[in-house]
């Protein structure tokens, strides 16, 4: 009862801290929209999701590489492998797959890559409202590289490098990020306190066939130059930068039931402070039922409770397979539903 009681007093004194840093900052003026790679933002992974997105303080499997690529390096078994497909909200697709592998005496390397797609649409113009025979499209990816080492038997750390390529029909931008975490195992009841930054790189600029021109600088096509090679200037945009710190610790186990309860505060460049809440019941490291409540304090967010279940299957002597499914109450937008697969070597 000690671990629940601890767990209760951390997330009131993060709830408070989050109140008190709302009310600090919150202006009716803030700076959503002005970052670019916003797929970036969306977290991958059925369980992190069912848990409210309360993961850095979990972090213990290929998903980390996500929220805290620190826990990667205490993730199970030899390696893991995982893929997940969502379709997004306005029917947007976002797939995310991640591979790990633990090398002796080096440290865990893993590879990632996330993909956000539109589908083909017709360029509609006002001549022609039906479409005049071109179709554009839209779409984001990453391709990612990282390294988790454990320093000692209860702190790690964990980097993942990132190049982000954003397109627009013939326009796109490019640009490259990292991501750093600490993942520390306390001494008190095996309480984790994760942190992590995000999305640390380069600013991203549109360039492209389709921002070019033809321009007439005196607007006479009798006299001076005509036709000049030009284009127009597009602004440079910062990647979405966020800070996370998180906590989680089992607060009851037994012989065959085990509940893990986490939380997360997050901290982003282009909105105002949030906290997520989530939980996860484990029956006999086999069956799983998580739920929580993803950005609270966030303002105007539509997200709210969250929920899910989870497998753990072996498949052959040293091969788990792990499947997972969460849903995700959107409010207005209606919901998202997560479906992964992993496996664990």
């Amino acid at each position: 009862m000690r671990k629940f009681f601890l767990l209760i007093l951390l997330s009131v004194l993060a709830l408070l801290s989050a109140a008190d840093l709302h009310a600090q900052i919150f202006r009716d003026i803030t700076k959503v929209g002005t970052t670019a790679g916003q797929f970036l933002k969306i977290g991958p992974g059925a369980r992190a999701l069912a848990m409210g997105g309360a993961y850095v303080g979990v972090s213990d499997d290929i998903y980390g590489v996500y929220y805290n690529p620190a826990g990667v390096a205490i993730s199970k078994g030899n390696g893991q492998a995982a893929f997940n497909h969502v379709q997004w909200l306005a029917e947007v697709n976002y797939d995310f797959a991640a591979a790990s592998l633990n090398v002796e005496s080096l440290g865990t390397l893993f590879l990632t890559i996330t993909s956000l797609s539109v589908s083909e649409e017709k360029v509609r113009t006002f001549d022609f409202p039906e479409g005049n025979g071109q179709f554009w499209d839209a779409g984001s990816v990453s391709f990612g590289v990282g390294f988790a080492r454990s320093l000692t038997d209860r702190f790690s750390i964990g980097f993942h490098a990132k190049y982000i390529q954003e397109s627009i029909w013939s326009t796109s931008a490019r640009g490259f990020a990292l991501d750093v975490g600490t993942y520390y195992v306390t001494p008190f009841n095996d309480l984790v306190i994760g942190a992590s930054v995000s999305n640390f790189g380069s600013k991203m600029q549109l360039d492209g066939r389709d921002i070019q021109i033809n321009y007439d600088p005196n607007g006479d096509p009798v006299t001076g130059p005509n036709n000049v090679p030009a284009k127009f200037e597009m602004d440079q945009y910062d990647l979405p930068l966020t800070f996370r710190i998180g906590f989680s610790m089992d607060v009851l186990k037994t012989r065959y039931i085990r509940v893990k309860a986490a939380m997360d505060a997050t901290h982003p460049n282009d909105n105002v402070e949030y906290a997520n809440f989530g939980a996860e019941v484990i029956y006999d490291e086999l069956f799983f039922v998580r739920g929580g409540y993803k950005s609270l304090f966030l303002t105007d967010s539509e997200q709210s409770f969250t929920f899910g279940a989870g497998l753990l299957y072996e498949v052959a002597p040293g091969l788990n397979l792990n499947v997972n499914y969460a849903y995700g109450d959107f409010g207005r937008l209606k919901n998202i539903q997560y479906f992964d697969v992993g496996i664990v070597f």
